[in-house]
């Protein structure tokens, strides 16, 4: 699982980060900007005219887009998000039953297979996302533009159709290429709110129920959902960092189980038809299980009778600095995330991801991640009976070790993150001490967590220790350069 990400709230200082993050890019490899012959084939994609109209254009294979700009459609991001994949609306149906739209950004009618936009999407796999800004997959003229469903005009898409039965369980799946129109920007924060206060709209309030259908369908069948806070930082009073945990709201879940809902159907239809490309994850083990157990009662949160890990997940308040803790420490459990592509009916002997205990793919993101795109052209082929195109067979193929590549190097670039910014919080605390619980000891190195800074780290173990103790750590040296510090439990 991926490092939390880390944000820089407003007012706190950027330029340390800033620098530490361009130095990071520049020593992993993390582009900052697009070749000139992207840049140049993006320009003669759009054109100077209409951006949808030029995109109808580009692709053969995109060329025709059934007008659904009557559906009320919103989008629900973090705050300033300028790449938005999805638009979700929803309606009530007969009876208990609840239909749901969810519109996918067609990055396929903007980018050609084989030309210099798809090979330099190729080259990063992804967008890296750092504290002080992101590093885009696609040209942001695309990815914050064209093809971003902003409420500013009308967009193509692959717009999803998925009727729920009364407990939140699919029962007829569409998708087609639609033009599409964005009603409002929406935050996670805004839409918490309004469904709180009885001010949202029906369909925002329709979202909170499909959301509890499915977490408690994702309980019964054993999954679990992880809500990582993000790591934020914030000035101190006296001109210092401070790094904390924002906890998520309500609608952050019940929006990603609309994503889940979508990625789990796109893997039925790709399994049923015998091509395509799962995300998959294996069990958890039982190590890595034992060291989430220890953490947990050294800092007294009980671990269920039953239900074991999805069950312990659910219990923990990610509000609270300790669930916060957990709950990152929970994510490196699952580990072993990879992609699986298959074609002519060769459908791997286990294609499920465990944490969502059932098969799932990856459709939901093609501005921000590649294999997106082509799991999403394979299931509007197989829904329409038609051919899968050639374009999309290849990346079967080739997808899941570009997509390895690329998430290992986000995993790195993500903690080169955390290191960065843990090393700037505590340079000024260099000889002080704060105190913090032990939830882990190996050799002569103890895990620690401090409350305030929200750091867990190793530290040197000067003395006996076990998990569960409360001890005095003293910051020996922070060098952000290094992006490494140097704790140790007295």
């Amino acid at each position: 699982m991926p490092t939390p990400p880390i944000h820089l709230a407003a007012g706190a200082p950027a330029g340390d980060v800033a620098a530490g993050m361009a130095a990071v890019r520049h020593e992993q490899g993390v582009p900052d900007d697009f070749p000139p012959a992207v840049a140049a084939a993006v320009d003669a994609a759009l054109g100077s005219g209409a951006a949808t109209t030029a995109a109808l254009q580009v692709a053969p294979h995109a060329a025709r887009h059934t007008d659904r700009t009557d559906v009320p459609l919103v989008t629900i991001d973090p705050a300033g998000s300028r790449d938005l994949d999805q638009a979700y609306g929803a309606e009530r149906r007969g009876g208990d039953g609840i239909r749901v739209w969810y519109a996918i950004a067609d990055v396929a009618a903007f980018v050609p297979p084989g030309g210099a936009v798809d090979v330099e999407a190729h080259r990063r796999g992804v967008t890296f996302y750092g504290p002080d800004r992101r590093v885009p997959l696609h040209p942001p003229a695309l990815s914050e533009g064209a093809a971003s469903l902003l409420p500013d005009g009308d967009r193509p898409a692959l717009l999803w159709c998925i009727d729920l039965d009364g407990d939140g369980a699919p029962v007829a799946t569409r998708c087609e290429r639609a033009l599409v129109r964005s009603r409002a920007q929406l935050t996670y924060a805004e839409v918490s709110e309004a469904v709180a206060a009885g001010t949202a709209d029906e369909p925002l309030i329709l979202l909170r129920e499909i959301g509890e259908r499915r977490l408690a369908a994702e309980a019964a069948r054993g999954g679990v959902s992880l809500p990582i806070p993000d790591q934020v930082v914030t000035p101190g009073a006296d001109g210092e960092l401070r790094l904390g945990y924002d906890a998520p709201v309500p609608a952050e879940a019940w929006n990603a189980q609309v994503s889940l809902l979508t990625g789990m159907e796109a893997a039925r239809l790709m399994i049923d038809g015998g091509v395509g490309l799962v995300r998959t994850l294996p069990p958890a083990d039982d190590r890595t299980l034992g060291r989430l157990r220890r953490s947990a009662q050294a800092l007294g949160v009980p671990w269920p009778d039953d239900g074991g890990y999805p069950a312990f997940v659910r219990s923990l308040d990610p509000a609270t600095p300790t669930g916060a803790a957990l709950l990152v420490q929970a994510s490196r459990v699952l580990r072993g995330a990879g992609y699986v592509g298959f074609r002519a009916g060769d459908v791997p002997a286990d294609p499920r991801h465990h944490a969502v205990a059932a098969p799932y793919a990856h459709v939901t993101a093609p501005l921000r991640r590649l294999c997106d795109r082509a799991a999403n052209e394979i299931v509007l082929a197989l829904l329409a009976g038609s051919e899968v195109p050639e374009w999309a067979l290849a990346e079967v193929e080739v997808l899941p070790e570009v997509m390895a590549e690329a998430t290992a190097r986000e995993s790195a670039y993500a903690r080169a993150a955390l290191d960065l910014v843990e090393a700037l919080v505590l340079r000024p605390a260099v000889g002080r001490r704060f105190t913090a619980v032990v939830v882990d000891v190996d050799d002569e190195r103890a895990q620690v967590q401090l409350s305030d800074p929200a750091v867990v780290a190793r530290a040197r173990a000067t003395r006996a220790c076990a998990p569960g103790d409360e001890v005095e750590v003293v910051v020996r040296a922070a060098d952000p350069v290094a992006r490494r510090i140097d704790l140790e439990v007295t």
